[in-house]
């Protein structure tokens, strides 16, 4: 039977499929500016390694846009969007770089739950197809699912 497992060393890794208006422009965004290796493709598909997992940006222009958002600690969180949690100095890196490189923030880089369990940095952006990203890093962690 499987169970989920929040050791880091033991965890597979996870497929994602999402659309895309334009695989150049994905290429360009997740090869070059998020680094992300590039694996198997077609003319209207591509891979890349996303920290050890597999998404797959698909050509769909008819399915792209803004995700829905809700109100989460004063900010408008895109209800629709994935990410990654970082070690805390890759988070830092990161937000340099996405800083340095123009992406506009939909949610700047900052901290939540400062001081308390589960503290953590997060920040969100879109990609050129309106798929909303979001980074994180923990203080602690072991407080990734703190209660």
């Amino acid at each position: 039977m499987l169970t989920p497992t929040t050791n880091p060393a033991m965890m597979s890794p996870f497929h994602l499929a999402f659309p895309v208006h334009d695989i150049a422009l994905a290429r360009k965004f997740y090869g070059e500016l998020l680094g992300c290796p590039e694996g198997r493709s077609a003319d209207d598909w591509v891979d890349f390694n996303f920290y050890g997992h597999q998404i797959v940006a698909h050509l769909a222009p008819d399915e792209t846009g803004v995700a829905q958002r809700n109100a989460v600690d004063g900010h408008g969180v895109p209800v629709r969007h994935f990410g990654i949690v970082l070690p805390m100095s890759e988070w830092e890196a990161m937000a340099a770089r996405l800083r340095a490189q123009g992406v506009e923030f939909v949610i700047e880089p900052y901290i939540r739950f400062e001081g308390e369990p589960g503290e953590q940095a997060t920040m969100f952006f879109l990609d050129p197809s309106g798929n909303a990203l979001e980074l994180k890093a923990f203080a602690n962690i072991e407080m990734l699912f703190a209660k």
